[in-house]
């Protein structure tokens, strides 16, 4: 099952910050690092039932105040890679959420399982009792 989602790309939002990974003195003068935000509740890509899906599913990810997913990468020196990546991250995470759930079909253990475990609880319970009956011996 498949569910097609827009470019939300122009919906995004970007800024830029310097980067603390790999880049050597680059990273002392250039922003490479990208802060990706999508304001859920204010798209006009996304149908109202994906919306409430996605605020419903997310509450976890997003910011305090509003509906706004917060996406920032810095695995590469290059500021367009990283946004592009953002922009993977950002559609994988949609993609997934409005996935409809397959439900779980119930199972049932099937006989030799069971007549195991039964066999093994006797043979414990039997051990048990054999216990108990040399303690009280003991105590007579």
């Amino acid at each position: 099952m498949s569910v097609v989602i827009p470019d939300l790309s122009g919906e995004c939002t970007f800024t830029t910050q310097r980067s603390s990974g790999p880049g050597g003195q680059n990273v002392n003068k250039t922003e490479t690092k990208v802060e990706l935000r999508f304001d859920i509740s204010a798209s006009q890509l996304l149908s109202p039932g994906q919306k409430n899906k996605l605020i419903a599913k997310l509450k976890h990810r997003l910011s305090d105040r509003s509906a706004t997913i917060i996406i920032t990468c810095q695995e590469s020196r290059s500021q367009l890679k990283n946004k592009k990546l953002a922009l993977v991250r950002l559609q994988t995470l949609i993609h997934e959420t409005l996935l409809p759930e397959i439900p779980r079909i119930p199972t049932t253990p099937p006989g030799e399982v069971k007549e195991k475990r039964m066999a093994v609880k006797k043979k414990t319970g039997e051990i048990k009792q054999f216990r108990g009956n040399l303690r009280n011996k003991d105590i007579e």
